[in-house]
């Protein structure tokens, strides 16, 4: 019998949580349908037309490849709409969903689990012409929590392969203790330094078609690459922590308060 606190483990989800553990990431194959997937679309395109805020752009972030500011050619690209979940209904209904919720709980482990506001929580967007390139790095390095326990969910809007930009991730580096060189900075996992390029030669490309969910640990290694064809990909992303994993008090990350999903509200 399952303890209280605990999401009912099924095969498929049983192989799934050995896939994640040890690679750190799975794809759920179109587990987004088909409905919901429009009206998420319909509504990124209405706010990407008005440049509704709040707003990150390429320009803002000075990866390779941005425009130089936003005075410059290209320089209003949007790169991200921030605040999915106060943008429109239809993101928190695919965050709360229990398509989504089933697969978060089984992931982490736990049935309580909240869907956190102050990181993702965002449409990410690539731009034919002037996207950018992210290196590599882990996404806890910008996070503050008790513990390393959260999961991101990448829902694809669109195709996603190397030509548009799609993410490349480095199995089993959620697991792996880093030499104090490893990284820059910036905290970006740095190319040129020896004992990393193993590491980064194990990479794999991850095609996604639209409807595929990218479920993976916050602390793999993961990059992409710029957008070189003709079509604007988009994808919504969102992050879960178990209930128990509180953020920091005094940082970022306990900025707003998180989403429970059951109750569809902010705890």
């Amino acid at each position: 019998m399952n303890e209280p606190d605990m999401p009912e483990i099924t095969a498929d989800m049983s192989a799934a949580q050995a896939s994640f553990e040890r690679d750190g990431f799975v794809i759920a194959g179109g587990l987004c349908p088909p409905e919901q997937l429009q009206r998420m679309r319909l509504s990124v395109e209405r706010d990407l037309a008005a440049a509704l805020a709040p707003v990150e752009y390429e320009a803002d972030v000075a990866y390779p490849g941005a425009p130089s500011g936003r005075e410059a050619p290209g320089g209003h690209t949007v790169r991200r709409l921030l605040d999915a979940l106060g943008r429109d209904p239809v993101f928190a209904d695919w965050a709360c969903c229990s398509a989504m919720t089933r697969w978060a709980r089984g992931l982490l482990g736990t049935r309580r689990i909240r869907v956190v506001r102050a990181h993702h929580n965002c449409i990410m967007t690539k731009h034919p012409d002037y996207s950018s390139a992210t290196g590599w790095h882990q996404d806890i390095r910008y996070w503050s929590f008790d513990r390393p326990e959260l999961l991101n969910a990448w829902t694809a809007l669109d195709c996603e392969s190397r030509d548009n930009g799609g993410m490349r991730l480095i199995p089993a580096s959620h697991r792996a203790v880093f030499d104090s060189e490893a990284f820059d900075t910036d905290r970006f996992f740095r190319s040129e330094h020896p004992p990393n390029r193993p590491w980064i030669d194990s990479a794999v490309q991850v095609d996604l078609q639209p409807g595929d969910v990218l479920f993976f640990h916050a602390a793999v290694l993961h990059a992409a690459g710029r957008n070189l064809t003709e079509r604007r990909k988009r994808a919504v992303v969102f992050s879960y922590r178990p209930e128990s994993n509180r953020p920091l008090p005094g940082t970022r990350s306990a900025a707003g308060a998180d989403l429970d999903p059951e109750r569809r509200a902010c705890v």
